[in-house]
């Protein structure tokens, strides 16, 4: 029985249910006692890319919130963490998290050389926390917003990046778009490098997951 709800926030907006529902289907497949609802925010056909696109991003993600009714958590399912200290403020009884700081805390777990896989020309805010001698950043050739991940280019050309990473001797790649989420990119990705590679989407159950048994603990 599934006893912790979470609401998913989308920020690429999508009708083809098989896209809008992936992360929800990835975490309540390895997190059987999260009961995910997804809804994805109005008007943002290509996600966020920009600071741009994050800032007209912030209120429709939180009037999408206002759609959940009664979540035990708020999840906004991109690595930019767009509206994440906006919920935070609006809500401050729920837990809220994002993609991006996530990510970043579980990669930090795993060694100083992180490398950052990501589809911007800037660095998601989260994985500035990351010291700066300490990154290794790349971005997919051609990839300039989450759609382009869904070709067979992007997907070919992201695990290039991700060849690249490691040959800057990273210890770790930290995925910065939860779009490598949708396509499956982490297990291909470790398999082919050998390094351990950060899910963003993984990330967030693994955090929501401990916000439910926090909760259990305390009855």
């Amino acid at each position: 029985m599934r006893t912790f709800k979470v609401g998913l926030i989308r920020v690429l907006t999508t009708e083809d249910e098989q896209i809008l529902y992936s992360h929800q289907n990835q975490l309540m497949e390895k997190f059987p006692d999260l009961d995910i609802e997804t809804k994805c925010i109005p008007d943002q056909p290509e996600g966020i890319h920009s600071k741009e696109l994050e800032a007209a991003a912030v209120p429709k993600i939180l009037k999408t919130a206002e759609l959940f009714d009664a979540p035990d958590m708020l999840i906004v399912s991109c690595a930019d963490d767009p509206g994440v200290k906006e919920l935070r403020e609006k809500y401050p009884d729920i837990p809220v998290t994002g993609g991006g700081e996530t990510t970043v805390a579980l990669a930090m777990r795993y060694g100083e050389k992180i490398g950052i896989l990501g589809i911007t020309d800037y660095l998601p805010k989260a994985y500035v926390r990351i010291p700066e001698e300490n990154r290794i950043a790349a971005k997919p050739l051609g990839v300039e917003s989450t759609l382009d991940l869904l070709t067979d280019q992007g997907w070919e050309n992201a695990l290039k990046a991700g060849d690249w990473i490691k040959s800057k001797g990273a210890h770790v790649i930290a995925l910065a778009c939860t779009g490598f989420a949708t396509i499956g990119l982490a297990g291909e990705l470790e398999k082919r490098t050998g390094l351990p590679v950060i899910d963003p989407v993984m990330a967030e159950g693994l955090f929501a997951y401990y916000e439910h048994i926090k909760k259990a603990d305390r009855g």
